[in-house]
């Protein structure tokens, strides 16, 4: 009817309301927070973390603890392509072709870049005058917050609640302390 306003359609559910915390927080994991292969940049942290566990420090030098670490880590990405490439030559018949190998390494590149995660502490410690055995402590433990971290980020872009951001957490420990436990039983 004419001069009798109808009310508004009814909106959409709606997100329960983000606090200045949850929004920071969502700003800075959209910034920083995994976005390309996140599992593979997941799996190189971890891979880097027991290697340095089962190391702790008993090569004779810094550099042959990086070397050693830049190697394994080379040799995980190397090996997680090829064997996408050559695991799917097999299933479709394909022949080899230089473009579905270099597809392969740059989908698997976030393994690299985990691992650079825990090394990128390893060379800061150095950098500050520790000792090596400190330096890989700090890398293993870095390895091992970093798993809990995505295990954080993972809670938070969910929304999980107070309860489910505790399994959360909980899950992410229980792996970064296996990476420890790797070390205790080594040494």
């Amino acid at each position: 009817m004419p001069g009798i306003e109808q009310p508004p359609p009814p909106s959409p559910p709606s997100s329960p309301p983000k606090t200045v915390t949850h929004r920071w927080l969502g700003r800075l994991l959209a910034q920083r927070g995994p976005t390309s292969n996140p599992s593979r940049l997941i799996y190189g942290v971890i891979a880097i973390g027991a290697l340095l566990a089962a190391e702790s420090g008993l090569h004779a030098s810094y550099l042959d603890t990086i070397a050693s670490a830049v190697i394994a880590i080379g040799l995980f990405w190397l090996a997680h392509a090829y064997s996408n490439v050559l695991g799917r030559r097999l299933l479709t018949h394909e022949r080899l072709a230089a473009t579905a190998l270099w597809a392969a390494l740059v989908e698997e590149w976030p393994l690299v870049q985990g691992a650079g995660i825990p090394l990128g502490a390893l060379v800061v410690v150095w950098a500050a005058g520790a000792t090596q055995a400190t330096a890989v402590t700090v890398a293993l433990w870095t390895a091992v917050a970093s798993v809990i971290g995505f295990e954080l980020i993972a809670g938070i872009r969910s929304r999980a609640t107070p309860r489910e951001l505790a399994l959360d957490m909980s899950v992410g420990a229980t792996m970064g302390l296996a990476i420890v436990a790797l070390k205790v039983v080594l040494h």
